[in-house]
């Protein structure tokens, strides 16, 4: 199982659980970080058994956003992630989910600080929870920057734009419940309980099909921007074939008889 000096990664059943692991920093990103978390992007996709990932932060916050310092790798110690980012340079991109989408659904595991790279890592995940003083905020444009991790282009796909522009212009910060109205998180809970959330989240995903769970996840993303005569198209072409699975079959058997399916992945 992977991870680095700054990233953990655990198994809880069939759930693979990534930790953001820099609680001095707040988890703000590091070479090793981002190294760790497209690593566990993959091993996740690789792994059959693995059904859904939770994606959180350790010390009671998820992101800070980027730290400069940490990402320069100075020192011997950073010489080996250097060396990662040198042989693929879009690493960093896939790592912050802008140029990769893991194909097992992704749910964030949100407490206290979630702004800047925090809110657009988030915006890579498919399920939110928040923890109730969990903060959300791009505050790039308050620094003079602009927030190139996807959000000029996701947010408002996932937002309202008038609130999307809001979050991108003013970067001023949210409050879990104001993020929750506007529809960046689905969940606020009791602070410190976010992960527990997800992980109950996670297991009723991982309950289910796991080649149907995929297709479905797959063909929302595919048909998000597409007309509704070519996204139906799609969906038929994606779904179809799930029918004829053998877990599909087991699922139909398991109903009748009133018991848990068995799923194969076949």
């Amino acid at each position: 199982m992977g991870g680095t000096e700054h990233l953990t990664v655990r198994r809880e059943g069939a759930t693979l659980v990534l930790t953001l692991n820099r609680p001095e920093a707040k988890n703000a990103l590091s070479l090793p970080m981002l190294v760790g978390l497209y690593d566990g992007w993959v091993e996740a996709d690789e792994d059959e058994a693995v059904r859904s990932i939770v994606l959180t932060g350790a010390g009671g916050s998820f992101c800070a956003g980027m730290d400069l310092k940490a990402l320069a790798g100075r020192g011997t110690d950073g010489e080996h992630y250097r060396d990662r980012l040198k042989a693929d340079p879009d690493l960093h991109w896939k790592a912050l989910l802008r140029h990769h989408r893991p194909r097992k659904p992704v749910i964030a595991a949100v407490e206290g600080y979630c702004v800047a790279g925090g809110t657009e890592i988030l915006q890579g995940t498919d399920i939110r929870v928040a923890g109730e003083s969990a903060t959300f905020g791009l505050y790039e444009v308050k620094r003079g920057l602009f927030p190139i991790g996807g959000s000029t282009v996701r947010l408002q796909r996932q937002i309202p734009r008038t609130h999307a522009l809001e979050m991108l212009l003013t970067g001023r910060p949210y409050t879990a419940r104001e993020a929750a109205d506007i529809g960046l998180i689905g969940h606020v809970v009791p602070d410190g309980t976010a992960l527990d959330r997800a992980l109950e989240i996670a297991e009723q995903v991982n309950a289910c099909g796991p080649l149907a769970v995929e297709a479905i996840k797959a063909s929302v993303y595919e048909t998000a921007e597409m007309t509704e005569t070519d996204g139906l198209a799609s969906e038929l072409k994606r779904g179809w074939p799930i029918f004829d699975t053998a877990d599909a079959k087991e699922g139909a058997r398991a109903f009748a008889e009133k018991r848990q399916p068995v799923y194969k992945r076949a």
